[in-house]
């Protein structure tokens, strides 16, 4: 990749960066294609953030990837805010030509789920209730899921997201229960999710929240977690024969979103993905 005086720049800002995945998967999809863009991350301070945004205004930065901890803070010095990403109430991308907010984290778990199974009017149980779990709610909810049931450790906090899920109008089944009841709710499940940490590295032999014997083989089993490839939740959904979809395809579509938004251009996914695993070691 050659840098030039005419080269548009789009990159990460969060606290910390430099484990970040995405600068290979970008750089690889715009070397892929010929396009005069490089993609770099910025470790931005959280008492910095509003400078950040300013400064890269005037350096013409064409757009950002938000992560941790700046998700929410930055909405604040943004002049839109996506629809959903507003639901949400977190901004994982910024695209500086309307300096307009979006979330591509649940559109990329989303499309992940549906390269095995469409979500229009399944039965979806998640697992979690931070902000993946709730990025991943509106999406599975916009995309006609006829039933989410989210289950916690903290049980409080499920039924209140279960509530900004059932006030969004976008679906009429949500519920919540403890994360210690989801054998209860696996049978007549078509989907689960698990936006919980179990089993990321290098925590790797956590027990996992279900096993293969309480899982059918109907059921698409998606973990966020993508370090390791294979968790210990997958691991089960294979012995049960079950649908796995692995966390790297959201970091990748979140990802191929995200470039959309900034060049208006399809992003090469094959590209991105091949870059990807090789970062991951899964090559």
């Amino acid at each position: 990749m050659k840098i030039k005086g005419s080269t548009n720049i789009v990159g990460l800002i969060g606290h910390p960066v430099e484990h970040s995945f995405s600068p290979p998967m970008h750089n690889a999809a715009f070397e892929k294609l010929g396009m005069d863009y490089a993609y770099v991350a910025f470790d931005v301070d959280p008492n910095n953030l509003g400078s950040a945004i300013e400064g890269a205004k005037s350096l013409n930065i064409k757009g950002f990837n938000v992560t941790i901890p700046h998700k929410i803070e930055v909405m604040q010095f943004l002049d839109e805010i996506d629809e959903v990403a507003g639901l949400i109430g977190a901004v994982n991308t910024i695209d500086f030509k309307n300096m307009k907010g979006y979330n591509t984290d649940g559109i990329g778990a989303v499309r992940a789920i549906e390269e095995v199974i469409s979500i229009k009017d399944k039965n979806v149980v998640i697992a979690g209730a931070g902000g993946a779990s709730r990025a991943i709610s509106f999406y599975l909810a916009k995309y006609g899921a006829d039933s989410i049931t989210i289950l916690n450790r903290n049980v409080d906090r499920a039924i209140s997201l279960a509530g900004d899920v059932l006030d969004s109008g976008l679906i009429a089944d949500v519920q919540a229960d403890s994360i210690s009841e989801i054998n209860n709710y696996l049978s007549d499940a078509d989907i689960l999710v698990d936006t919980t940490p179990m089993g990321m590295h290098p925590h790797v032999d956590d027990e996992p929240i279900a096993r293969a014997e309480d899982m059918h083989e109907d059921l698409v089993v998606f973990d966020a977690v993508y370090n390791p490839n294979e968790t210990v939740l997958i691991k089960e959904a294979i012995k049960a024969g079950a649908k796995p979809v692995y966390g790297i395809k959201m970091l990748l579509y979140q990802g191929a979103e995200s470039f959309k938004i900034w060049t208006g251009v399809d992003a090469p996914v094959d590209e991105m993905e091949k870059a990807l695993r090789q970062t991951l070691n899964l090559e």
